[in-house]
């Protein structure tokens, strides 16, 4: 397998009501776009949010660091990458 960087996946987050990259880096390290937009949110931003939560009639909160979306999204490219580590040797 190529050593490998960073890579990166855009999803539908739920969280957010909307699309998000979740880039994975080497280190483990997870960075979403939705956090960067929505986790440390201005006033404009909240009131995106407040709106769109009225429209759907659930509360809309980007979850930040902990979001499990990110962590399932990182474990599940570690896991694929260890397996494909035990069968090349």
């Amino acid at each position: 397998m190529v050593n490998w960087q960073v890579t990166a996946a855009t999803i539908y987050c739920d969280a957010i009501d909307g699309e998000v990259t979740l880039l994975v880096y080497r280190d483990g390290s997870v960075k979403c776009t939705g956090y960067v937009r929505y986790g440390e949110s201005g006033k404009e931003t909240a009131k995106l949010l407040k709106k769109k939560s009225k429209q759907l009639k659930r509360q809309l909160e980007c979850e930040g660091q902990a979001c499990y979306r990110a962590i399932q999204y990182r474990d599940k490219l570690f896991a694929e990458e260890a397996k494909d580590k035990g069968g090349q040797d």
